[in-house]
């Protein structure tokens, strides 16, 4: 099991710059198929910082995929329109009713601004606390303006995804901000590529049922 980052340099304490406008240069991560949570190492945040938590059903049944914002406006709700059987998590950890069922897959969201890159820090240190019983997908960072990330958020940015199993950055998408319909037609062929990978890697597969009673 690889060693948590969250626990390996004091770069997560570094202060940033006030909440700036960011750009995200779309890029991926390899996959770490090696992170997983690690109570023994690693403290949940406090009380007060933690996330809220739901029971992980819908009206069209079981998710095969959760997009829990970690702060408003952080882009679930549209990365929920671009992926068929995906799910806004409404801000919350997505839980399982029922023990017996697979934990739900749930990938975290959030601006590439200097409070969006914390609250995605302290979620990813709740889940590496093994206090949240879901199937972490990894980090989605999507740009809130146009322009290069200044290099105080990156860094911060650096330090955040070392602590996922996987992420994802997605650019600033203009005429979404203009209000033109949210649609893969529309979509920068980065956004296309991700939810290419995530068809393949999940939504093919279907989401388990509750266990007969």
């Amino acid at each position: 099991m690889a060693k948590n980052p969250w626990v390996q340099s004091a770069a997560c304490e570094a202060e940033v710059g006030d909440d700036e406008l960011a750009d995200a240069v779309a890029r991926a991560t390899p996959a770490r198929p090696d992170l997983a949570p690690q109570s023994a190492s690693v403290t949940p945040p406090r009380s007060g910082d933690c996330f809220p938590r739901r029971v992980a059903d819908t009206p069209a049944g079981p998710a095969t995929m959760w997009w829990m914002g970690v702060h408003g406006g952080a882009g679930e709700s549209t990365l929920e329109q671009l992926l068929e059987g995906s799910r806004a998590a409404g801000h919350a950890w997505p839980i399982a009713e029922d023990d017996a069922l697979p934990p739900p897959r749930v990938m975290l969201v959030a601006r590439t601004t200097a409070r969006g890159l914390q609250a995605a820090q302290l979620a990813a240190r709740e889940w590496a606390s093994g206090t949240v019983p879901v199937d972490l997908v990894g980090l989605v960072l999507i740009a809130d303006a146009p322009g290069r990330l200044p290099k105080p958020l990156r860094d911060l940015a650096q330090v955040v995804v070392g602590g996922v199993p996987r992420s994802w950055r997605l650019p600033w998408v203009e005429p979404w901000r203009l209000g033109e319909s949210v649609s893969e037609t529309t979509a920068p062929k980065t956004v296309t590529q991700l939810l290419d990978e995530l068809r393949a890697s999940y939504v093919d597969e279907a989401p388990a049922s509750p266990p007969n009673s």
